[in-house]
């Protein structure tokens, strides 16, 4: 027997609902948005499990790949993150700075996006997603959005409620029918 024989795969832990004990201080806990902070968008929207039963304890992280700038939260985040946690009703908001297109690495343009990963309990790992907006004219060239099939498409893009606050709706489905794409990583 060698030393390799005895290298067993262990399973992930499992994440939650401990969220707040160490997270809570990178929650964004930025205010509603008005129309006079150009630049800015705000995503609400809710996570919801295979049955459309509200999440009420998964955590969001929201990455923009096109924010390398500093921001006037740079103290508090680094620059393009957020992270947002649900409340009973599985409902989150956060509030960001809208992100530009972004290059490949062969200089092809990516639409305005922003990675998601959602934490929850039951997953023994976190999902990856990302989120685009409607109305953006690069969402029609955009390489990833074109390998996803026409019909699950909708489940990236979030819808825009409010164009004077910049208000985006998007929801989050781990399963079922409407489920969110994840994407392997």
């Amino acid at each position: 027997m060698t030393d390799d024989s005895r290298l067993i795969p262990a399973g992930s832990q499992t994440v939650g609902p401990f969220f707040s004990i160490g997270l809570d201080y990178l929650i964004d806990r930025a205010p509603v948005l008005h129309a006079d902070k150009a630049g800015r968008i705000e995503v609400r929207g809710r996570v919801l499990d295979r049955d459309g039963t509200p999440v009420p304890d998964a955590v969001l992280e929201f990455w923009s790949p096109s924010l390398t700038v500093s921001t006037a939260d740079q103290d508090q985040y680094p620059s393009g993150f957020r992270r947002t946690a649900t409340d009973i009703n599985g409902n989150f908001a956060v509030a960001a700075m809208r992100p530009a297109a972004a290059p490949l690495e062969d200089g092809r343009m990516q639409a305005p996006h922003m990675l998601v990963l959602v934490f929850a309990r039951g997953l023994l790992r976190h999902l990856l997603t990302r989120v685009y907006f409607e109305n953006e004219p690069g969402n029609t060239a955009d390489t990833v959005l074109k390998e996803i099939p026409a019909e699950r498409r909708a489940t990236l893009i979030a819808r825009l409620e409010n164009h004077q606050t910049n208000s985006y709706q998007w929801d989050v489905r781990l399963q079922g029918q409407d489920e969110t794409v994840f994407f392997a990583w």
